[in-house]
């Protein structure tokens, strides 16, 4: 079984070789796909430096900054694996939790697991509290339209068989990509979802983190827009 891991990234020169050094300790036949979405840093040197020395890395360029679910899309066009998942290369999540967010997929028993920060008693640096609310509120308003559990709509890691993801026809370049992508795979008729609790390390903006609360009105959109059409 393949595993392709998508990494999309953004002026993240500063982390990107650590988290996919910390991929390679993976026991795991891995399509690493990194996709560099115009970042104006050294993202795209570290990451072409790397290309001959990690098995199965490869580095794919957008010319001008899109949005990470332009990013993700790019990335999930060019994967082959088995199973796609999402890596974010500034290190909030951690890669040795990926064993256990992949298990229900290799054993048959889901189509698509989310990680969560909000269940079970994984290791966390405490939240920005407005980025907490709203993950929470988005994930409320998720589960009374759908008709679902979700603890956690706006996690980054996000695991999917891989025939099945790349089937659903995204079109999303921001971080509407997050409530998108789940709109799209609840409406589909017995999709098995599974939650699996992570850990998070979450960045402060001073340290780099670049969602904010636009976003948030944005995923809004998303998932009304996306629950009766697009």
């Amino acid at each position: 079984m393949r595993v392709t891991v998508i990494v999309p990234a953004y002026n993240e020169a500063r982390t990107i070789e650590q988290v996919l050094r910390r991929l390679t300790e993976l026991d795991f036949d891995l399509e690493i796909l990194v996709v560099d979405d115009g970042s104006i840093d050294e993202t795209v040197e570290v990451v072409g430096g790397l290309e001959s020395e990690i098995p199965g890395l490869r580095l794919i360029v957008h010319e001008r900054n899109q949005g990470k679910g332009a990013a993700v899309r790019t990335g999930i066009n060019a994967s082959t694996g088995d199973f796609v998942m999402i890596q974010d290369a500034d290190l909030e999540y951690d890669p040795s939790d990926i064993p256990k967010l992949l298990a229900p997929l290799f054993d048959g028993v889901a189509d698509v697991v989310y990680g969560t920060r909000f269940r079970g008693g994984e290791t966390q640096r405490a939240h920005l509290f407005w980025h907490y609310a709203g993950n929470r509120f988005l994930s409320l308003l998720t589960n009374i339209l759908y008709n679902t559990t979700i603890s956690d709509m706006e996690v980054g890691y996000k695991a999917f068989n891989g025939d099945l993801v790349r089937s659903i026809k995204l079109v999303s370049n921001d971080f509407a990509f997050e409530p998108e992508v789940t709109a799209k795979v609840l409406r589909h008729k017995n999709i098995r979802l599974f939650e699996v609790a992570i850990s998070y390390y979450g960045r402060t903006y001073e340290e780099g983190k670049k969602i904010t609360w636009r976003d948030g009105f944005a995923a809004v959109a998303a998932l009304i827009r996306f629950r009766f059409g697009g």
